[in-house]
């Protein structure tokens, strides 16, 4: 499971990378750490068909089974309680990042606690890319939430559960447009070619 991430890009890198948007489009700060419950800038579709950029919390109020407790990973595609989101394109949306983290299985010997590892595409790459995510209003402000999918070798040599849904550019319309099987089936592990592990 991702809990922690980073998104470090400018509003001009945005725009390079995913075309041109609405919003604030004033420069976003720099977030090093964006952990649950913090609010983070989100790409989505509007009536139209043009983005939009906005701040969104991390993390949808649960179900009360879970004791409302929030649900920032989108795990079983199949669940009901993510199954209006996934299907309506208007509620997908892309999360733009620059590196995410993972937490080592073993405490530090030294430090006793659990280190991280820090994830993101390979030298030569641009650094930004996005999450499959998706998103919903609520009181207080609109909630989001990205996919995670089974891990590759690079980041299940730490986390081998999961890892969360990395979209490639020219997928990203292909999950904010289309109908739901073809737009879930990107829920894939990316390329251990196209990443590293960041020092």
């Amino acid at each position: 499971m991702c809990n922690l991430y980073s998104m470090t890009a400018t509003v001009d890198e945005l725009r390079r990378l995913f075309g041109p948007f609405d919003g604030d489009t004033s420069n976003v700060p720099r977030h090093d750490e964006i952990y649950p419950g913090y609010q983070a800038p989100v790409l989505r579709r509007v009536e139209g068909g043009g983005l939009k950029l906005e701040t969104m919390k991390w993390g949808f109020p649960g179900p009360a089974s879970a004791g409302s407790r929030a649900v920032t990973n989108v795990r079983n595609l199949a669940s009901p309680f993510w199954r209006s989101a996934l299907n309506d394109p208007a509620r997908r949306c892309i999360v733009p990042a620059t590196s995410f983290c993972e937490w080592t299985a073993d405490p530090d010997p030294v430090t006793k606690r659990k280190a991280k590892a820090w994830f993101g595409l390979a030298d030569g790459q641009p650094p930004l890319f996005a999450f499959a995510g998706i998103w919903r209003p609520g009181e207080g402000g609109p909630f989001m939430a990205f996919l995670t999918c089974d891990a590759n070798q690079i980041v299940g040599s730490v986390h081998p559960k999961a890892m969360p849904v990395m979209l490639r550019v020219a997928d990203v319309p292909r999950w904010l447009d289309s109908a739901h099987d073809d737009a879930c089936s990107l829920a894939q592990p990316f390329s251990d070619e196209a990443m590293r592990r960041i020092a």
